[in-house]
């Protein structure tokens, strides 16, 4: 009996392990806001030229919320309601989005995805406002008047879809900003004057702050289209529904038994 018990200890902790193998950050993780709202200022402070009206950026709950909700989907390309605002942020007018994803999971590094953005400005030329290749990651990391972002790092057990490895696990990790960056026809951050000399509060690593800007809110509030929001709404129907009806049956079903073979019950 002790080695049956243990035989099934062991399977029990194999199969564990073998579900857990990388464990990701969660959205409320203080270290991981830390990282996310230390690497977008760094890469926002050492702008080149300096920048006179680049705002320091802090993190936003709603928008992390909105970054989980949409890492769930396990899809390499941008949420598709980011032009119906409402359904993205209960309170800013427009929202920008970053996308990264990576294979294995154990190669998620915050510090990484961020920096694979922010190397996208050896392709940017700020005088002409102009890419050789993709920059569009980099200028909306450096997007003056984007001072919120929340992120989210999601693993994706089926693979990431739209990816070369689309079909093993692997982690997707999303960041919004809002306001949203990467508007036609303007740069991302002027130049004109010395550094936070544009705009109001107090200079930091030549990023402008200000108390109102920095404080933080929270959101009773969760996107109607995440994919948990969907599985718990169908959970709540089935308890609803379905398991009255189950119960139901079942008193019919007994009923029946014990009408028909009445000794079934009995005990002794």
């Amino acid at each position: 009996m002790g080695s049956i018990v243990e035989i099934l200890l062991w399977a029990l902790i194999i199969l564990d392990s073998g579900g857990c193998s990388v464990s990701l950050p969660e959205i409320t993780d203080g270290n991981f806001i830390h990282q996310c709202v230390m690497e977008h200022n760094s890469a926002r402070s050492a702008v080149s030229p300096a920048a006179s009206n680049m705002l320091y950026m802090t993190w936003d709950e709603g928008l992390a919320i909105t970054a989980r909700a949409w890492a769930r989907h396990c899809l390499f390309e941008h949420n598709t309601f980011l032009n119906d605002v409402r359904r993205v942020h209960p309170t800013f007018s427009s929202v920008g989005e970053n996308i990264w994803t990576g294979y294995p999971p154990s190669s998620f590094d915050v510090a990484h995805s961020i920096k694979r953005w922010v190397d996208e400005k050896q392709d940017y030329d700020y005088d002409s406002d102009s890419c050789t290749k993709v920059c569009g990651h980099y200028t909306q990391v450096v997007w003056a008047r984007s001072y919120k972002v929340g992120c989210a790092a999601q693993l994706c057990p089926n693979g990431v879809k739209n990816t070369e490895f689309g079909s093993r696990e692997s982690v997707i990790f999303v960041c919004n900003y809002a306001p949203a960056g990467n508007v036609a026809r303007k740069k991302p951050y002027e130049t004109k004057g010395t550094e936070c000399s544009g705009c109001e509060g107090k200079c930091e690593s030549r990023l402008c702050r200000s108390q109102e800007r920095d404080s933080q809110k929270s959101y009773n509030w969760s996107p109607d289209w995440d994919p948990a929001v969907a599985v718990s709404g169908s959970n709540y129907v089935s308890i609803l529904i379905a398991r009255p009806i189950a119960l139901i049956f079942t008193f019919i079903t007994a009923y029946v038994v014990h009408h028909f073979y009445p000794d079934v019950f009995c005990y002794e």
